[in-house]
């Protein structure tokens, strides 16, 4: 399975970073790559919600259900499709305070599988999913750091 590691430094206090990522209602508003997101289930620290998400490469969309379970104390978020568009994800969100300002860590575990495309396929989803990745920090990072 593959795995993508991403990480950032944002200028801004934990706590507030951590607000703005635990938000995701707002991810629409900031976040160019999410078309829309409607929070389904919430009860204590779990957060379950429907995603469409749009890969402007190739102008497609794709959609999911996320269980999120976030650790207020140790500010962290598990995450896991629980269906979707990728056979498989999960993967963890660690927020941590340095040099004065927020280290965010993001680690994804994904499984997505194109029939008679696969090895062609898949270096372009891995791409894909980096970009991603590194665009959900960004767009974080971005709020973060212009609200600080």
């Amino acid at each position: 399975m593959p795995t993508v590691e991403t990480t950032t430094w944002i200028n801004a206090p934990l706590e507030q970073v951590y607000a703005i990522a635990k938000d995701n209602r707002s991810f629409p508003e900031f976040m160019e790559d999410v078309l829309s997101l409607q929070v389904t289930e919430e009860v204590g620290p779990r957060v379950v919600s429907d995603w469409v998400g749009i890969i402007k490469t190739f102008n497609m969309k794709v959609r999911w259900t996320q269980e999120d379970v976030w650790d207020d104390e140790a500010k962290t978020c598990h995450f896991r499709q629980v269906k979707g568009d990728y056979d498989q994800m999960d993967g963890v969100w660690v927020l941590r305070e340095e040099n004065g300002g927020t280290r965010f860590d993001s680690t994804v575990n994904y499984v997505y599988q194109v029939p008679l495309l696969g090895p062609l396929v898949a270096k372009v989803v891995h791409s894909l999913v980096i970009k991603n990745l590194d665009g959900v920090l960004a767009s974080i990072k971005g709020r973060a750091e212009a609200s600080s």
